[in-house]
């Protein structure tokens, strides 16, 4: 177990370029993976699931998530909460800037496996 503190700074992390509409720099923990995403309007993350569980906090801007057939608009300074294993997509309606949060850790994104961001 790591017991020491480390200070990150999200700009001195390298984006990861998902798509022209995607970026996103990540830090993992021991239990957890924090995310900061920069997507852009129009952008989409396809239906998909994964077996962590995520919280989605929007700083800044709109997405349309679609789960379990209802569609939520979620806004800056509004919260999603999403279970493991519950499918969901997004659909970015403006600019927007947002933390997610998983645990346990995105092996997934560690492997290169996340291959749902291809899909549409």
């Amino acid at each position: 177990m790591n017991s020491t503190a480390t200070h990150h700074r999200w700009n001195a992390i390298e984006p990861e370029h998902i798509n022209a509409a995607i970026a996103r720099r990540y830090i993992n923990g021991e239990r957890v993976t924090v995310a900061r995403f920069e997507l852009k309007r129009g952008g989409v993350v396809p239906v998909h699931a994964h077996d962590n569980e995520q919280i989605s906090i929007v700083l800044d801007g709109a997405l349309r998530f679609t789960i379990d057939g209802s569609e939520i608009v979620v806004r800056g300074g509004e919260v999603m909460q999403i279970p493991g294993g519950v499918p969901h997509g997004v659909d970015v309606l403006e600019d927007t800037l947002v933390i997610d949060v998983f645990s346990p850790v995105r092996q997934d994104w560690i492997d290169k496996t996340d291959t749902y961001f291809q899909r549409r």
